[in-house]
């Protein structure tokens, strides 16, 4: 007998979580905003998303994870109802992995989710940024990288995420990023050695993100099958990151050029600030 607060064992061995643990976090409509359907505009945001599926906990089980399909997909519908174009990336090009268990029921999400199938299964390849884009990077207005447990995973020591982040930062766009996304921040501390130990680019910034306190609380109801094997908030604290938030409570975050949230309670507010961000970068 599965008790409700009990991680839900998969055929290939992982978790995803508990009964109880999904019905708390909620898989109802996620997505509302009052912005018109713009038309394009001519710029595009380059996705960045985990290729790896699976977190081993530190008590040997595996987290069947990804990208959380609510802090991935309703920023997304953000962006293009404003008429920019999202174009889905990996480091190395393998397939999106993503947390499909918390696919809300939202109609919208679900069938950009499905109108994306091929592009999560095909991705761009990373490995063809190399200080420039292979394709136009004057088309690109800002890189995102969604949340979920899976960006904890390649991203944060990614020899191809970081020359994208350094690009964006010294071309004057955006990045944003929500819930564990900013892991992959620390990828630009992971290969700092090769870029001649440049001090961290967001040392003094402030962001809204997943606080490390949460994580050591999820498994006490299900939601993960062990303690997870590292956090990235306290990492990012001693490169000089300071956060908003101490709790989920849909927390977002500008601070010059970086935009954040804190968990897919912030995904609708995040995806709309990242929206008129970008919006108002266009008219300046």
């Amino acid at each position: 007998m599965q008790f409700p607060w009990t991680p839900t064992r998969l055929d290939d061995g992982s978790y995803s979580p508990s009964l109880f643990a999904l019905k708390a976090a909620g898989t109802g409509s996620k997505f509302e905003t009052d912005q018109p359907q713009l038309p394009l505009n001519g710029k595009r945001v380059l996705m960045m998303c985990t290729e790896e599926g699976h977190m081993r906990m530190k008590n040997g089980k595996l987290f069947s994870t990804g990208n959380h399909p609510v802090e991935m997909l309703v920023p997304v519908l953000h962006l293009l109802r404003a008429g920019f174009a999202v174009d889905i990336s990996t480091p190395t090009g393998q397939p999106v992995k993503i947390e499909t268990w918390a696919l809300p029921n939202d109609a919208n999400v679900r069938s950009l989710y499905q109108d994306r199938r091929e592009e999560f299964a095909k991705p761009i390849d990373l490995r063809t940024f190399d200080g420039e884009f292979a394709f136009d990077p004057a088309d690109y207005i800002a890189v995102f990288v969604p949340g979920g447990h899976g960006a904890m995973l390649g991203l944060p020591s990614s020899p191809e995420i970081a020359p994208v982040l350094r690009w964006a930062h010294r071309s004057d766009r955006h990045t944003l990023t929500i819930c564990h996304g900013p892991a992959a921040l620390l990828s630009l501390q992971a290969t700092a050695k090769a870029e001649g130990d440049e001090p961290f680019i967001y040392a003094g910034y402030k962001m809204a993100a997943f606080p490390d306190q949460m994580d050591r609380k999820l498994p006490l109801f299900g939601y993960l099958p062990g303690k997870i094997p590292w956090h990235f908030e306290e990492r990012l604290s001693a490169l000089g990151v300071e956060f908003v938030n101490t709790r989920i409570e849909g927390a977002t975050h500008r601070d010059r050029n970086l935009v954040t949230g804190d968990s897919p309670k912030a995904a609708n507010a995040f995806g709309k600030l990242s929206a008129q961000t970008l919006l108002a970068a266009l008219a300046s």
